[in-house]
C-alpha cells in the first residue's frame, strides 16, 4: 500500500490499485490564491491553509478501514480582483477556474475515482461562486467555509468578517510555515476591524476602497502558532466529517 498521502506521489500502478482496494478513495483538491496578505504574510497564504487542512484530513483517515483520502496537487491561483492594487496579485477569470476544477474532476471520474472534495481558503465572492458552480457541475464535495454552519465553528475574528491576513489566517501560517511570516513586522500592525462581507455588499470591491491600505484586516499582531494549530484541528474535523458524509451517500449520480 502506498505510504504517501499525496496522489501525485503515486505510480500509475499504485493509483490503479486504489480502485481495486476495499477502501473507498477520496481525492482532496486544495484551492487557494496568489494575492497580498498584508506586509507580513506570504502571497500564497490561502493555498497554505487549504493544503494544510487536506494533509491533516488525509493523515487523520490513514487508519480508516473504509476510506482512503489522498491530496491532489493544489490549484494555486484563483479569482483575485480585490487585491489588484498590490503587487503580486494574480487572478483567473471565474470561467477559467470553474473549467479547471470541472475538468480535473471529470478526468479522475472517467478513470473510476468517484469522490473528489474541493477545499478552499480564499473567500472573494466571485471565487467562491465559481467553486460552488464547479462542485455542482462535477458532482464534487465542497468544504464551503462561507456557509453559516461552517463559519460558526471557527474563530471570533473569522465570524466577524475581518479574516484577511489577520489573526485567523496569520495564525495558521505561523503553525505551518512560520519562516514565511515577518513576525517582527506582524507585531507592529494595528488592528483593523472590518466586516468584509458587509463592505462588499455595500459596493466596495477592492481592498483600498475598504480601507485596507496594507492589504489586511483583523488583528495580525495577535496571531500565534497555538491558535493556528487549534484552527487547523477544527478545519480538519469539518473536512473529515464532509468526507465521511460523501462516502456514506455513495457515488455521485
Amino acid at each position: 500500500m502506498p505510504a504517501s498521502i499525496h496522489f501525485a506521489d503515486l505510480t500509475s500502478p499504485e493509483a490503479r490499485a486504489l480502485l481495486e482496494a476495499e477502501r473507498v478513495p477520496v481525492l482532496l483538491l486544495p484551492v487557494g490564491a496568489v494575492e497580498p496578505h498584508g506586509p507580513h504574510a506570504p502571497l500564497r497564504t490561502d493555498s497554505i491553509i487549504s493544503m494544510a487542512v487536506c494533509e491533516r484530513a488525509a493523515a487523520a483517515l490513514t487508519g480508516d478501514v473504509g476510506i482512503h483520502a489522498l491530496v491532489l496537487p493544489e490549484i494555486a491561483f484563483g479569482v483575485t480582483r480585490y487585491g489588484a492594487a498590490f503587487t503580486g496579485a494574480v487572478t483567473l477569470s471565474e470561467d477559467t477556474l470553474r473549467r479547471v476544477v470541472v475538468e480535473i474532476c471529470a478526468a479522475l471520474q472517467e478513470q473510476g475515482f468517484a469522490h473528489q472534495v474541493i477545499v478552499n481558503s480564499h473567500f472573494e465572492p466571485a471565487h467562491v461562486g465559481a467553486l460552488r458552480d464547479a462542485a455542482a457541475s462535477a458532482h464534487a464535495g465542497f468544504l464551503d467555509l462561507t456557509r453559516r454552519v461552517m463559519a460558526e465553528q471557527l474563530t471570533d475574528e473569522f465570524r466577524s468578517g475581518a479574516a484577511h491576513a489577520g489573526r485567523y489566517e496569520t495564525s495558521v501560517v505561523l503553525a505551518t510555515h512560520p519562516e514565511l511570516v515577518d513576525a517582527e513586522l506582524m507585531r507592529t500592525l494595528p488592528p483593523l476591524p472590518l466586516d468584509m462581507p458587509a463592505a462588499m455588499a455595500s459596493g466596495r470591491h477592492d481592498f483600498i476602497a475598504m480601507g485596507m491600505d496594507q492589504a489586511y484586516c483583523g488583528a495580525p499582531a495577535e496571531a500565534s502558532a497555538g491558535e493556528g494549530a487549534m484552527t487547523l484541528a477544527t478545519l480538519t474535523t469539518l473536512l473529515v466529517a464532509l468526507i465521511r458524509e460523501r462516502v456514506a451517500a455513495g457515488p455521485p449520480a
